[in-house]
């Protein structure tokens, strides 16, 4: 049987796989295992529940409240906000556990469910596994007084805004001009609050949500229109967010991106300047640039990888008790200020070390990394399953990293979910980044061939 959740909650197109059946269900799963069965039985356990602002997460809320209340779980409806948000709240709030319903940088007709146990952590697949479980055994129906009740979370954005700037202490953006780019998404109203209230000269661009234009042609995969706006307005960097504002990546004064790898690079320099770069540790997935390991190391910074994942680069971070971790696509975390990533807290961060140091954001990452040229290529219709054991195909990766040298690296990784093997190289130039990937690549598609 196909497991339901996925690598980031229970995701799928609204009324095809996410039916206000499943959500019903699925919470009443959860008013059980994540509330019930942790909490004293003297109380009923407490929820916090946001969404994105996609249309579809109207009735799918509606029905994840109406499971965990009538499952006699107390319900604080958050309304439309970041998933860093919720996650902020329910630790904030001292809840039992949380629910996000985002299908973060997917288009409008797709979204999802996502539970947050309590301190707003992501779940182990363990506890995952144990909700489903539970959605085969009849739901809790208590009677009279033992229902739950829905009432709304009044002062939530307040909170988490007041909780950003926080991590600014008496750094001030003035004299900063930053482009904010919200893709239409849940940060609409509180990233550009946070800012202009930090003291910076705020232009902002895609922040009309009307529930269907969620990620469309706006935000952290569309960043066009970013790097327009901040040259047309002479803005000293712009920064994009994805529909639920847990990824940040930005674009410098020339319109030239500034990726995740740069942001973390910029960010883990800041950390160890201020001694709060615990054992000048960065936390990675494999996917990120081997410049960035160049560029760490010449600083006196550590890397430790991960597999690709905020979840994993989460559960490194935590194993090790590291402060900084994240993903090329603009998945930062700040232990000592979220569970999760934060776009919005990503972004102050950036902007005040921009502020702190006097530099441009392209000096200062250039000057953590020098990004070396790569080249994805994803392999369909082979057997995945056998790239790490095959001996032509590990043969080929071997040719291959002998040929890079030190100098050069080489990826071979199975999809999580479908029949496809994605072939990763970097090289010193773009020629050779590209020659020895789709050399590779034929390999794979000779020798693993369905």
């Amino acid at each position: 049987m196909t497991r339901l959740f996925g690598t980031d909650g229970v995701r799928g197109q609204a009324n095809g796989l996410l039916t206000a059946d499943l959500a019903l269900r699925l919470s009443q799963a959860a008013a059980v295992v994540l509330g019930h069965r942790r909490t004293p039985e003297n109380r009923r356990p407490v929820a916090v529940v946001a969404r994105d602002p996609r249309v579809s997460g109207e009735f799918l809320s509606a029905a994840v409240e109406a499971g965990l209340a009538s499952s006699g779980v107390d319900v604080m409806d958050a309304g439309v906000l970041p998933t860093p948000a919720a996650a902020f709240l329910v630790a904030d709030f001292d809840a039992d556990f949380g629910v996000m319903i985002s299908a973060s940088h997917n288009p409008a007709p797709d979204n999802g469910i996502k539970f947050l146990g309590r301190g707003g952590h992501k779940l182990d697949d363990a506890v995952e596994d144990e909700i489903e479980a539970q959605m085969g055994q009849a739901p809790l129906m208590p009677l009279g007084e033992q229902v739950g009740r829905v009432k709304r979370f009044s002062d939530a954005e307040d909170r988490y805004v007041v909780h950003l700037l926080q991590s600014l202490g008496e750094v001030t953006l003035k004299g900063l001009k930053i482009v904010i780019d919200c893709a239409h998404g849940a940060a609409s109203g509180c990233s550009p609050e946070a800012f202009a209230t930090a003291g910076a000269d705020v232009v902002v661009i895609g922040a009309d949500p009307d529930g269907l234009n969620i990620n469309q042609d706006y935000g952290s995969t569309h960043l066009e229109n970013l790097q327009e706006a901040v040259v047309a307005h002479g803005a000293d960097f712009g920064i994009a967010h994805d529909g639920d504002a847990d990824r940040c990546l930005a674009v410098d004064h020339t319109g030239a991106v500034v990726d995740g790898d740069q942001i973390m690079g910029i960010l883990a320099v800041a950390l160890r300047d201020s001694g709060q770069l615990t054992d000048n540790t960065l936390v990675v997935t494999v996917m990120s640039n081997l410049g960035l390991k160049l560029g760490m190391e010449a600083a006196g910074i550590s890397l430790v990888e991960t597999a690709v994942g905020d979840r994993y680069v989460l559960e490194g971070m935590r194993a090790g008790g590291y402060s900084l971790g994240g993903e090329q696509s603009g998945h930062v975390i700040f232990a000592d200020y979220a569970t999760t990533g934060d776009g919005v807290l990503t972004g102050l961060q950036l902007a005040a070390r921009v502020a702190a140091t006097g530099k441009s954001l392209r000096e200062l990452a250039d000057a953590a990394m020098t990004r070396l040229p790569q080249v994805l290529i994803n392999v369909k219709g082979v057997d995945k399953a056998k790239v790490k054991t095959h001996q032509a195909v590990q043969d080929a990766v071997a040719d291959a990293e002998l040929r890079l040298g030190d100098s050069g690296r080489v990826l071979l990784r199975p999809s999580g979910t479908e029949p496809v093997v994605r072939v990763m190289v970097e090289a010193t130039t773009a020629e050779l980044a590209e020659s020895e990937s789709h050399a590779l690549a034929d390999v794979v598609k000779a020798e693993l061939a369905l």
